[in-house]
């Protein structure tokens, strides 16, 4: 498989994964505290919304380069 087809199919992926999932959730560390041998730990999580038209517009690309033929 050349690489511009695993481009191609990678975006292609990712723009549905955005579609159904509509984005993702991380965690992170926000504090840590040490007292004495007592150890505290704050973690917040986050959540990212990834835009419809950006999931359309990855598989769109994705399409294209699948479609068009290399002329070089």
């Amino acid at each position: 498989m050349s690489p511009l087809k695993l481009l191609a199919v990678i975006l292609i992926v990712l723009g549905v994964l955005g579609l159904a999932y509509g984005g993702f959730s991380y965690t992170s560390d926000v504090h840590d505290a040490n007292i004495g041998s007592l150890r505290m730990s704050f973690s917040e999580s986050e959540h990212v919304n990834i835009p419809i038209w950006a999931g359309i517009a990855f598989i769109v690309v994705g399409g294209l380069l699948l479609t068009v033929k290399k002329k070089f």
